[in-house]
């Protein structure tokens, strides 16, 4: 029975093996639908990166709650800066890290009202110049909020990505710089969801399915695994 979780060792496949895997990938995979929303389900870019900073470390339900509870108090970086560090932390207790997640906020509207007039950067270099935002945040926000091509890397797709053999990477920041030089630049709008979708329903995190799944041939995981 082959299992467990790959990682980033060994070598990664060929430039024209990763191609074709992103080409299957695309024709069973839906990516990105119609009703594809931004992190948390949020409607603003603003509220996109505090939900994607609320969930460090959370659960999604977790997360949910914390972000339902703090956006019934305020919902831009103005109205954020009103209120009390306290009730900040206190709204925000369901997703964990609190008090320092608190901060963090008030730092970050700070610096968007302070130097950037309220608005939230659209480049990822600004991105993660705010407190509390790093490369999974920021191009999480970049492609669900900003619309723009970018595969974003969640714990899901670096683990997939490579077990796969699309990176070799031990930690999800190289994963992201790996896949935005591997993969093929149409693939990048929807990199994120297929790799997302295809391990929910086949590259599943303890029993991958792998006696029926079409990138068998191509997979390192595959080849290597008694």
């Amino acid at each position: 029975m082959r299992g467990g979780a790959g990682g980033g060792q060994g070598a990664g496949l060929p430039a024209e093996t990763v191609a074709v895997v992103f080409e299957r990938l695309s024709r069973h995979m839906p990516g990105r639908t119609a009703d594809a929303k931004g992190p948390k389900d949020q409607p603003d870019p603003f509220r996109s990166v505090i939900s994607c900073l609320l969930s460090a470390q959370s659960r999604d339900a977790n997360t949910a709650a914390a972000v339902t509870a703090l956006f019934a108090l305020a919902t831009t970086a103005e109205a954020m800066l009103a209120l009390p560090e306290a009730e900040i932390a206190r709204a925000i207790r369901p997703c964990g890290l609190y008090n320092m997640k608190a901060k963090n906020i008030l730092r970050l509207c700070r610096h968007l009202v302070d130097e950037l007039g309220g608005r939230v950067p659209e480049t990822r270099e600004g991105l993660m110049r705010l407190p509390g935002i790093g490369r999974k945040c920021a191009d999480i926000v970049l492609s669900f909020a900003f619309d723009r091509n970018v595969i974003a890397v969640d714990t899901h797709v670096h683990r997939v990505a490579n077990r796969i053999g699309l990176t070799t990477a031990r930690t999800a920041d190289e994963t992201a710089r790996q896949l935005e030089t591997r993969a093929p630049g149409w693939a990048q709008r929807d990199g994120h969801f297929w790799l997302i979708q295809f391990g929910k329903a086949i590259c599943t995190a303890r029993r991958p399915r792998c006696e029926t799944c079409f990138l068998a041939d191509l997979c390192r995981f595959y080849s290597t695994t008694p």
